[in-house]
């Protein structure tokens, strides 16, 4: 058996600059929790497979494609591959977004 706690887990880099910790990666899948802090974003981007988010804390608004949304904690939300996404935290609390990639990404995202 593999646990792994989120503290435990160093921060990825990447083009976002947010925090954003990838706590599962295999050949089958990814998972990541990004962390927006106060009026954080993520950049437009696109994922090359599908993605499903969660979120574990706070709320935000999530872009997909020509539609934006307000999303609560406890809220799951598909996006489609090569959709063009993106996270805002317009509130003054944490957002916390667990990332699902299916299957595993063979390319990488691409930042609009």
């Amino acid at each position: 058996m593999k646990i792994v706690k989120l503290k435990d887990v160093a921060i990825s880099q990447n083009p976002h600059g947010v925090d954003a910790r990838k706590i599962y990666d295999t050949e089958n899948g990814v998972a990541v929790v990004i962390t927006l802090r106060p009026k954080e974003s993520l950049k437009r981007h696109i994922t090359p497979v599908d993605v499903f988010f969660y979120v574990l804390e706070g709320e935000g608004i999530v872009e997909i494609g020509k539609e934006k949304q307000k999303v609560v904690k406890d809220s799951l939300v598909e996006s489609p591959a090569k959709i063009p996404h993106c996270w805002y935290n317009e509130s003054d609390k944490i957002l916390k977004v667990l990332v699902v990639k299916l299957p595993r990404p063979e390319e990488k995202t691409k930042i609009l």
